[in-house]
């Protein structure tokens, strides 16, 4: 006999058991099996619940009654996550998951989430929250995870929240039919990062190398692009990283909206896999509106992308402290490196048709670069810009070079 598929359900009894049954009952309906993960901390409703709230509390390494006498919702929240992620690891171990679904509001969110974040790109996940037509990033992170605004607070059943959990139990449950594991392409893996503004550039190099028999994965920096690289990089076997694209850096030292964090760009560096790097759209930070944009970088010059997001231009300053952190990271790198800087610009903004073009500035960060980069790290300058054929050639060719220099290894 044939096993269905599996779906994890992640939804709290004891404020929502109306809706736990409702979704319960459409993904029976729809030909899987569910387990259901009940991280309540009020009330257990149902001891015979697949993962129980004192089953999750154990895992964690404590009781449910200690959990409750915390008396404070942060901390029980932290305890019932720690515990609820174990758990849900443990029982895809023995049982493989082919989707998750959660319901939830902001408690209820963070804690799907965080599950979710702990399985594989490619299993579904859909969450039903209401922090979904809000503000996302800090539920989603760099996963692949579906947010649904379910209309109505999540308190009861009507003719609008029917259809929402319907329809998210029922698109769960067609992923999860036809889902099967990340099988690993024979073809190696290349991660690329770039924006639109260095487009030209990445368009080139991922067709040049596809057609050298290569996967090339590529990723938009405006926040999570990179730290989804970085989650790929250490999850995956990849061949080299051409990191194209450093904005998110440049933010995170400027606090500019697109920052990924201090640990963006080190995955690749830890394991040792080949990386090229070069300063795109390190020419400009980003910033909300224009007139926000001008409080916060008083002086600086901008270039209204649209109504949200301003492009504000780095100078001297910003660009020798890039330089100097990116030597920080660099320094500890277990694999090959190399720098490579065109001197005719870094992005389309930094171009003659650009609206932020300052020839002065490439080679300033040229120079900076050459001295915070440790010994045996080449700095590769071209009379180019960065989206000039010549730039993209040159890129492929030095990953050739990796490919080559670790095969004969």
């Amino acid at each position: 006999m044939i096993s269905k598929p599996k779906v994890l359900m992640i939804v709290t009894l004891d404020t929502k058991a109306v809706e736990a049954g409702f979704i319960r009952q459409i993904l029976e309906s729809e030909g899987v099996d569910v387990v259901h993960l009940d991280a309540s901390i009020r009330v257990s409703i149902d001891p015979n619940v697949e993962i129980s709230p004192e089953a999750i509390a154990a895992a964690a390494g404590t009781t449910l009654q200690a959990v409750r006498d915390l008396r404070h919702e942060g901390k029980s929240q932290a305890v019932m996550t720690e515990g609820a992620v174990k758990c849900a690891l443990e029982a895809h171990a023995k049982h493989p998951f082919s989707g998750i679904i959660g319901v939830g509001g902001s408690m209820g969110t963070s804690l799907g989430c965080v599950v979710m974040q702990a399985f594989p790109y490619g299993m579904p996940k859909v969450m039903v929250s209401t922090m979904a037509s809000g503000f996302t990033r800090p539920f989603v992170g760099a996963k692949d995870i579906i947010m649904v605004n379910p209309v109505c607070d999540i308190a009861g059943l009507n003719s609008i929240t029917r259809d929402v959990f319907r329809n998210a139990a029922i698109a769960v449950a067609a992923i999860a039919r036809n889902y099967s594991p990340v099988r690993r392409e024979p073809k190696p893996l290349i991660a690329m990062t770039t924006l639109s503004t260095t487009d030209s550039c990445t368009v080139r190099v991922r067709k040049l190398l596809e057609k050298k028999g290569f996967e090339v994965m590529v990723f938009h920096t405006l926040g999570t692009g990179g730290a989804a690289m970085d989650q790929i990089v250490t999850e995956r076997d990849v061949a080299a990283v051409v990191d194209l694209s450093l904005v998110e850096i440049n933010d995170y030292l400027n606090n500019g909206l697109c920052s990924a964090g201090p640990d963006r760009a080190k995955a690749a560096l830890a394991k040792g896999v080949p990386t090229i790097f070069a300063p795109g759209n390190a020419d400009f930070m980003v910033a909300g509106p224009i007139d926000a944009a001008k409080q916060q970088f008083a002086g600086k010059r901008y270039h209204m992308h649209n109504a949200a997001l301003t492009a504000v231009r780095a100078d001297a300053p910003e660009l020798e402290k890039l330089a100097q952190h990116m030597g920080s990271l660099i320094k500890d790198a277990k694999g090959p490196v190399t720098f490579f800087v065109p001197l005719k610009g870094f992005s389309h903004h930094d171009s003659p048709e650009g609206y932020l073009h300052d020839p002065s500035l490439p080679p300033v960060f040229a120079a900076a670069i050459r001295k915070a980069l440790p010994e045996g790290v080449p700095v590769v300058e071209f009379d180019c810009h960065i989206n000039d054929a010549e730039f993209a050639d040159a890129l492929v060719e030095q990953v050739m070079a990796f490919i080559g220099q670790r095969e004969s290894v």
